[in-house]
């Protein structure tokens, strides 16, 4: 039979053979397959991993409440305690990237439209190389120095005297101190003014402008006495380049029960907890108050990071009043929830003013904020 341009589809002859597919089933194959492959493949391209960090709103945990088990998170023996009531909450952050398992670049790119979260490159939240064992241990060393810190800063503030030692917990290689000084080395005297805390070292160091001083330590119950040359860190201050711990000798034993938490974040917010528990009455007067901020045991509140979420994490919990460190006021400013007022706080006894003010109903217009000055 000879084929006509109507007899003719794509080429196929009129009688084809027996159970063959027409072309039109084998575009529409065909384009199933394409379409299924396509889906496929964009699933896998939106799953791929990504170097970056998702920080999210964290819940809030009450430091003169109680933990999960019914348990007073903050407890102290050895001296009289009073009931507290209110909200002193520390803020948390959720972490996902890095040694927490990877973010996904839909992951990524849903955080980058939510104003609730924030997404940062891995190597500026984590170490290159550090694994999610390492990062729990750093965690749980900062919280548990913290409150340490926080004890020593609540003692501080309520003018309870106690001991305290500066130690060495570490000489990083090339350090001034290399060869001269150890790890749990105990500082007595830094150009002969003895040690009674970090200022004193740093304020000796200044004085003597980078020359040579004289450092004497307690070493397992031996002195020992060394010259050491200090160096100078980025910040253009001058160090003996050693790490260092503080060794505590408290009149009271404070436990604070909370597992889940870690980090050097909630200092502050310890240490208030501790100041209430401590003090007759009720700091908050009932209110819910939230807040951040490293301390140090001679009360100075420091910087912490996500401080954006832990904002929102505090509004959506409940509290109108967020105590930030003033050195985050630039990540504070234009990134305040509605219905949030933060103070600004630059160590405990401006934090335990706040407090006051607010839970006593007065008139907290004179409180420092963040401004753009």
């Amino acid at each position: 039979m000879t084929l006509t341009e109507g007899d003719q589809h794509a080429g196929w002859p009129e009688s084809g053979l027996e159970g063959s597919t027409p072309p039109e089933d084998n575009r529409f194959t065909a384009m199933a397959v394409s379409a299924v492959l396509t889906l496929v493949l964009g699933i896998g391209l939106f799953t791929l991993p990504v170097p970056y960090v998702v920080e999210t709103p964290g819940p809030t945990y009450n430091t003169i409440g109680v933990d999960k088990a019914g348990k007073p998170v903050i407890s102290v023996k050895g001296r009289e305690t009073f009931p507290a009531n209110g909200n002193l909450d520390l803020t948390t952050v959720y972490v996902e990237g890095g040694p927490e398992g990877y973010v996904s670049v839909l992951s990524a790119f849903a955080a980058w439209v939510d104003k609730s979260k924030a997404v940062y490159p891995v190597e500026m939240i984590y170490p290159e190389g550090v694994t999610k064992e390492q990062s729990d241990q750093e965690n749980a060393v900062a919280m548990a120095t913290s409150q340490e810190d926080a004890v020593a800063a609540a003692l501080n503030e309520l003018d309870i005297p106690f001991d305290q030692k500066l130690k060495i917990a570490g000489v990083p290689e090339s350090s001034p101190s290399q060869g001269k000084l150890e790890p749990g080395d105990v500082f007595v005297s830094v150009g002969g003014k003895p040690v009674t805390a970090l200022k004193v070292i740093q304020d000796e160091l200044a004085a003597e402008a980078g020359q040579p001083v004289t450092v004497v330590v307690d070493r397992n119950g031996n002195s020992v006495t060394e010259t050491i040359t200090p160096g100078k860190n980025a910040a253009g201050r001058y160090i003996l380049g050693v790490q260092l711990q503080y060794d505590f000798t408290f009149p009271v034993e404070v436990t604070i029960s909370l597992q889940e938490v870690g980090g050097s974040s909630a200092g502050m917010m310890f240490a208030l907890g501790i100041v209430d528990t401590m003090t007759p009455g009720d700091l908050t007067g009932g209110r819910k108050i939230a807040g951040t901020g490293t301390i140090s045991p001679d009360g100075s509140v420091g910087p912490i990071g996500g401080i954006g979420q832990k904002m929102v994490g505090a509004q959506r919990a409940g509290a109108t009043v967020f105590l930030a460190p003033a050195a985050n006021c630039e990540q504070v400013l234009g990134h305040i929830p509605d219905g949030l007022r933060v103070v600004k706080i630059e160590n405990l006894a401006e934090a335990k003013k706040a407090v006051e003010l607010v839970g006593a109903g007065q008139d907290t217009a004179a409180l420092p904020t963040c401004t753009t000055d």
